[in-house]
C-alpha cells in the first residue's frame, strides 16, 4: 500500500513540480519501505534479517540477583523475626508473598550465600506456592548445595522428594557438582544416594562429573573403588590416576603428633 501511495504521490509531483508535500512525503515512505525490507514475515515469528533472533532467556536463578530497597527490608525483617514463628508466618503472609519476583529471589539467593537454612526453607515454600513458579534445576540445585553446606539431611531429602515429583532432571555436570559437595561436607551416605541417581539418569554419562566425584572420595577408599569400576566399564579407554596411600591412610596417632608439633 505504501509502495502504491509512493508512485501515485510521483504521479502527482511530475505534474506540478513545485509542489514541496509530495517530495516530503515521499522521503518519509522511502525510509518506511526500507524498514519494511528489512523485516521478513514468519507464520511463527518475526525477525531482522540484519540480526540473529533472539536467545532463550537465561533461567531467573542464573541471572544476577540485585536486591531493591524493598528486598532489603523484607531480609533484614525476616532475619529479626526468625525466633518468633507466629510472627514470622504472618509477616511471610503479609509482605514477603507481595515481593516483586526479582526480589524473592534475591532474597532466598542471598539467605543461601549466608547458609541461613530456616529462613531459606521458609522462602523455598513461598517460590514455589507462586503463580510464576515452574520447576527448575538450579532453583534446586542451588537449595541442595546449600543444605549439603550446613549438613541438613532431612532438608535435603524433603527437597529431593519434591524435586522428583515435579520431574526436575539434573544434568550430569550438576550430578557431579552436588555428590562433590556432599562428599566435601562428610555427607557420603547422600553423595552416593545421589550418585546412584545419577547412574540412572537418562541423561548420557560424561568423563568429567566422574572424575570430579573421584577426587573428592580420595578420604572414602571404598567408596571411590566402587565409582572407579563404574568409570572404567563406562570409559575403558580412559585411566583414573590413584592417589598416594599416604595420603589416604594417616592413622589417628599421626594426626595427633602431627597436631603436637603445630602446638
Amino acid at each position: 500500500m505504501l509502495r502504491a501511495s509512493s508512485k501515485f504521490l510521483c504521479k502527482i509531483s511530475s505534474k506540478n513540480p513545485k509542489s514541496s508535500i509530495p517530495q516530503s512525503f515521499n522521503l518519509y515512505l522511502h525510509h518506511r519501505n526500507r524498514e519494511i525490507s528489512d523485516f521478513t514475515v514468519d507464520p511463527t515469528r518475526i525477525y531482522n534479517k540484519s540480526g540473529l533472533a533472539s536467545s532463550p532467556s537465561l533461567s531467573i536463578w542464573r541471572r544476577k540477583k540485585e536486591m531493591s530497597k524493598e528486598g532489603l527490608i523484607a531480609a533484614k525483617e525476616l532475619k529479626r523475626l526468625q525466633t518468633k514463628l507466629l510472627r514470622l508466618d504472618r509477616y511471610i503472609s503479609s509482605h514477603v508473598s507481595r515481593l516483586l519476583k526479582s526480589d524473592l529471589v534475591s532474597v532466598l539467593a542471598e539467605f543461601q550465600r549466608q547458609d541461613q537454612v530456616f529462613l531459606c526453607m521458609k522462602l523455598y515454600e513461598v517460590v514455589r506456592r507462586e503463580i510464576w513458579y515452574r520447576p527448575d534445576m538450579f532453583f534446586y540445585r542451588d537449595m541442595l548445595m546449600m543444605l549439603a553446606r550446613n549438613k541438613k539431611v532431612d532438608e535435603t531429602k524433603k527437597v529431593w522428594e519434591d524435586l522428583k515429583r515435579e520431574g526436575v532432571l539434573f544434568d550430569q555436570h550438576t550430578f557431579g557438582d552436588l555428590v562433590r559437595v556432599f562428599v566435601d561436607n562428610e555427607l557420603p551416605v547422600e553423595a552416593m544416594r545421589l550418585y546412584e541417581e545419577m547412574r540412572d539418569s537418562p541423561e548420557p554419562p560424561l568423563s568429567l562429573p566422574f572424575r570430579v566425584i573421584l577426587k573428592g572420595l580420595v578420604p572414602y577408599p571404598e567408596l571411590r573403588e566402587k565409582v572407579k569400576d563404574d568409570f572404567l566399564e563406562l570409559f575403558p579407554g580412559m585411566v583414573v590416576y590413584d592417589a598416594p596411600e599416604y595420603l589416604c591412610d594417616i592413622s589417628d596417632d599421626e594426626e595427633a603428633r602431627t597436631d603436637s608439633d603445630l602446638d
